[in-house]
């Protein structure tokens, strides 16, 4: 299966730079006034001998100064464009501030479930103490994607590239990834004997088994009884449980809990 990969970000963060450098060849136009890409491109490419869809999109602006259809439409575009893609990477530019639009769209992208690597571009020429403060303020705005690695790369120059693309194609594949019932079962047995699940009330919820529910993203679904008593702190623990056990690394988790019949439930049907 070709990947598809999604190329999101602010206006003029170099995502057609991006594009262009990945493709070895100026396949997209760019110029200096922002958000020059309206439409999204979809492009073949092969690298490394693995063949992928690239997808270059408009720059998503804030909803308020979305005042023409052309711009309406390039933000539709671009929603869709990471609705069809596996894995989306973020572009950010490490020269300017980490904005709420940036977390705006990771959260978009978060929402859709989909695999994500964050590219801080025009790294290349900042000091030692830009970089500090930038990596700080990407670890401070959009913690909520942790699970995203981030890489620090200049698609001008062509730096950092194979690492992030290296990146993607883990994340493709953590997206992807098939789960046996039998394993997967082990890791929830081993994570309850590391730390149970808290109890609530007169019952404490048991865990009995897991399997996968889908992929793209991965979703865990566990089976037991008093599991409308899960913590959201605990289903966190899972979580992160799943992803170290299985390295999911660059992909959202989804964990579903259903729920058997309680056998001292007095409101069951009697037979």
């Amino acid at each position: 299966m070709r990947p598809l990969i999604a190329i999101v970000g602010r206006p003029n963060v170099g995502k057609s730079t991006l594009v262009n450098c990945l493709l070895g060849e100026e396949r997209v136009l760019v110029f200096d006034q922002p958000g020059t890409t309206r439409d999204s491109i979809y492009i073949d490419f092969e690298r490394g001998g693995r063949n992928y869809t690239l997808i270059d999109t408009a720059g998503m602006r804030r909803r308020g100064n979305i005042a023409d259809v052309v711009e309406k439409f390039s933000v539709i575009k671009t929603l869709q464009a990471i609705e069809d893609a596996n894995v989306v990477i973020l572009v950010l530019d490490a020269r300017e501030p980490i904005t709420d639009q940036d977390a705006h769209i990771a959260g978009f992208i978060l929402e859709s479930g989909r695999a994500l690597v964050v590219a801080v571009n025009k790294w290349d020429g900042l000091n030692p103490e830009e970089r500090d403060w930038t990596k700080r303020s990407l670890a401070r705005t959009l913690n909520f994607i942790e699970f995203a690695p981030a890489h620090y790369i200049s698609a001008l120059a062509g730096a950092g590239i194979k690492p992030l693309l290296d990146a993607v194609e883990r994340a493709y594949q953590a997206a992807m990834v098939k789960l046996p019932t039998p394993k997967l079962t082990r890791a929830l047995i081993a994570a309850i004997a590391r730390q149970s699940p808290p109890r609530s009330g007169m019952f404490r919820p048991k865990l009995r088994y897991a399997h996968q529910g889908g992929s793209n993203p991965p979703r865990i679904v566990i089976h037991g009884t008093a599991l409308n008593q899960i913590s959201d702190s605990y289903r966190r623990y899972l979580e992160r449980f799943f992803r170290e056990t299985f390295q999911l690394q660059g992909t959202p988790l989804k964990i579903e809990f259903r729920q058997g019949r309680n056998p001292y439930d007095k409101r069951r049907e009697k037979r």
